[in-house]
């Protein structure tokens, strides 16, 4: 009996044993691996009930989207910083507009609105393009996909979005055995979500035992290795049925020479003649003719048909200045009224046409930070018009500083046909410390750092004919601007002495007169020789001068060699 009985009980425990190891992984999995869930809105950094989590690029980020009515909506910092920094927002019209080349695209803000219109056609939109929420406007998601090439996918409970804004292959792997996603790669971290047999994940990072993965719907955790089988590299399919844009810039095929030519009243444009008399290779000239006058945007206007036919006939181009800078004026004031600025430009095209302008020259100084995104809509406006009449666009720039940042100089080189680098007053009339109007180091770092936002072929550098003589006097500094002869009869009247400075590649001198100390950083042939052949070696698109009258006449011999190479 017993005998017979040994062969039944080894088959017992070999079955005991089959199945112990069969379940021994979920056994262990019972007792050693945490069963505490994750709070998933902690998870997400869910605090408002309508917070939307962003997942962009497979990562979890900081920004968070809106939902209303079942719809996602961004706020302008997540969609400058994540799709297009291209719309604009005039809380106080209660409008955001998109420009392109050719047309604005025009919503209103509100719940109440849903429609956008361009080129005078109403088109509807299943819900709002943007609303206000607390004090913040929020564009839709899917408002702003017409315009910025993304995908995204949007899930409930908690809310959150996927994001691409980019697409390339992803690793896939599939799940072999129901099992847990976890907060983080181990046994007691809490779980994520429950996860099925023939589940598919990707993988973003593998380690030894366990690897970080993003499923279908959004949820960022760690499986164990043993539970994934490796799949296939799959490729996102990228979306590109975003606007078009399709800037088509007025360009020359030589290099600029542009002499801005100062004049303040009409009877001023009698001195072309003899500013132009021994002028050379100059083939566009700025006179300032256009001055806004009042917060209206009413324009002075001192152009002459006669100035205009005289420089057409020597083959010289006229580009109108365009200033704010003679009169009190609150320039952001005028651009940030779309009725203003619709008025302010076409009155600038109607002149440009009565004149037979070839181009303008908007010189605005004055743009506070808080009107950048004005002006640079004003300038998207302006394109669109200036193109279509086929007359160059170009633009006035301080050389770039942290301060400067908000003229966007980025935008500016998309609309505009050229970008004008003011590049002089780096110690100006206001400087409370002597120093070089424009040093070498400064004429360069300002090319250099315009090149870092506008392509090169559509930069242009002024350089100064003048330099200013600084008088220190018990402490308190001030200067005189002076032309290069001028400058020059001083330093041999009073008996100054220069030398070569090679740091700010200038002559540089100073004298002692009656307890005032005099200093002079001279701008001649050999300083503005430096500057050119920065210029050359950049590859920019020509020079222009500030300014006509400040000039000795051998200073164009040296330019034309510049401009002729």
């Amino acid at each position: 009996m017993l005998a017979k009985a040994i062969p039944v009980v080894i088959a017992i425990v070999l079955i005991i044993a089959i199945v112990g190891i069969f379940y021994a992984d979920d056994l262990i999995e019972s007792v050693y691996y945490t069963s505490e869930r994750a709070d998933l809105y902690q998870y997400f950094e869910l605090v408002e009930s309508d917070d939307v989590a962003m997942m962009v690029q497979d990562a979890h980020v900081d920004e968070k989207a809106k939902v209303v009515d079942g719809n996602c909506y961004f706020n302008m910092e997540t969609i400058e910083k994540y799709f297009t920094d291209r719309f604009y927002i005039n809380i106080e019209e209660g409008i955001v507009l998109y420009t392109t080349e050719k047309d604005i695209y025009k919503t209103y803000i509100g719940s109440e609105y849903s429609s956008y219109s361009l080129s005078g056609v109403e088109n509807t939109l299943s819900h709002p393009a943007a609303v206000i929420i607390g004090e913040e406007v929020y564009l839709s998601a899917d408002y702003v996909k017409m315009f910025a090439n993304f995908s995204y996918e949007y899930f409930a409970e908690p809310n959150r979005m996927l994001i691409y804004t980019v697409w390339g292959s992803r690793q896939s792997a599939t799940i072999e055995k129901d099992t847990k996603l976890r907060y983080q790669g181990g046994v007691k971290s809490p779980i994520l979500k429950d996860m099925t047999e023939g589940d598919t994940v990707f993988v973003l990072e593998e380690m030894e035992k366990w690897s970080k993965v993003i499923t279908e719907d959004g949820y960022i955790g760690y499986v164990e290795n043993k539970r994934l089988e490796s799949g296939d590299m799959i490729a996102q399919t990228p979306v590109n049925d975003a606007v078009v844009l399709n800037y088509q810039s007025i360009s020359r095929e030589y290099k600029i020479n542009m002499a801005f030519h100062q004049i303040f009243n009409q009877s001023a444009n009698s001195t072309y003649d003899a500013y132009m008399a021994d002028v050379k290779g100059v083939n566009v000239i700025a006179p300032t003719w256009f001055r806004i006058k009042d917060n209206e945007g009413t324009i002075e206007n001192i152009a002459s048909s006669e100035y205009v036919i005289k420089a057409h006939n020597k083959d010289i181009e006229v580009w109108a200045v365009v200033t704010d800078v003679d009169y009190e004026v609150n320039i952001g004031e005028i651009l940030s009224s779309s009725e203003k600025r619709a008025a302010l430009i076409g009155n600038l095209i109607s002149y440009a046409q009565q004149y037979s302008l070839d181009g303008l020259n908007i010189d605005f100084e004055t743009v506070g930070a808080e009107y950048g995104d004005d002006f640079v809509q004003f300038l998207r406006e302006l394109s669109i018009q200036t193109h279509a009449n086929n007359i160059v666009l170009s633009v006035d720039n301080y050389a770039p500083t942290a301060s400067t940042m908000y003229y966007n100089r980025t935008e500016q080189g998309l609309v505009a046909d050229y970008v004008v680098v003011m590049g002089y007053d780096e110690h100006w009339g206001g400087s409370q410390t002597a120093g070089s109007v424009a040093s070498i180091n400064f004429v360069e770092e300002g090319i250099r750092k315009t090149m870092d936002e506008v392509p090169a072929e559509k930069i242009i550098n002024a350089i100064p004919f003048y330099t200013r003589l600084w008088k220190t006097e018990a402490g308190t500094v001030s200067s005189e601007a002076m032309g290069m002869d001028t400058a020059e009869e001083w330093i041999e009247r009073n008996g100054m002495e220069i030398y070569w400075d090679n740091e700010t590649c200038q002559y540089y001198g100073e004298i002692q007169i009656d307890n005032v100390l005099y200093q002079i950083w001279l701008e001649e042939e050999e300083s503005i020789q430096v500057k050119l052949n920065v210029m050359d070696a950049n590859g920019i698109a020509g020079v222009a001068e500030w300014k006509l009258g400040f000039e000795r006449d051998s200073i164009w011999d040296t330019i034309e060699t510049y401009t002729n190479s």
